[in-house]
C-alpha cells in the first residue's frame, strides 16, 4: 500500500524533467532541419527529440528509487510501515536502537541498505551510459 501511495504522488516530478528536456531539444538545429525537410511531428518526436531527452530522465530515475526506498525505511522505523511481524529494514534498525549495546543489530541492516542503494545508483549510471545517444554527453 505504501509503494502504491508513493508511486501515485511521485510520478509528476519526472514530468517536469521530461517537459523541460523536450523544450530544450525542440530548440536545437537538427529539429529545425527536420521540420524544414518536411518530417512529420510524430517522426520528429520519436526519432529526434525523445532519444536525446531520455538521458536526464534515466539519470533521475535511480535517485527517485533510492528516495522511495529511504522513505519506506523511514516510515517503517517510525512505526507507520509494515505490521510488526513482517521484517523490514526500518523495523530491524528500530529493534537495534532499542538494544544499542548490540551494535551489530544496527550496523548490518544499515550496511545492507547502504549497499543496496549504492548498487541502484551504479546500475542507473550504467543504464544512462548505455542509452546515451551522444558520443560526448553534457553529463560527463
Amino acid at each position: 500500500m505504501l509503494i502504491i501511495i508513493l508511486s501515485l504522488f511521485d510520478w509528476y516530478l519526472i514530468t517536469y524533467y521530461i517537459r523541460g528536456e523536450f523544450y530544450r531539444e525542440k530548440s536545437r538545429d537538427y529539429v529545425t532541419a527536420a521540420v524544414a525537410m518536411g518530417a512529420s511531428n510524430s517522426k520528429i518526436i520519436f526519432k529526434h527529440i525523445l532519444p536525446n531527452s531520455l538521458t536526464p530522465i534515466i539519470s533521475f530515475l535511480p535517485f527517485a528509487i533510492v528516495g522511495n526506498i529511504s522513505a519506506l525505511v523511514a516510515l517503517d522505523y517510525l512505526g507507520f510501515g509494515l505490521p510488526p511481524p513482517t521484517p523490514s529494514w526500518g523495523q530491524l534498525i528500530q529493534q537495534g536502537m532499542e538494544n544499542i549495546s548490540n551494535w551489530w543489530l544496527v550496523a548490518f541492516p544499515l550496511g545492507a541498505q547502504f549497499v543496496t542503494l549504492i548498487l541502484i545508483v551504479f546500475i542507473g549510471e550504467a543504464a544512462r551510459e548505455a542509452f546515451d545517444p551522444k558520443v560526448y554527453s553534457r553529463l560527463r
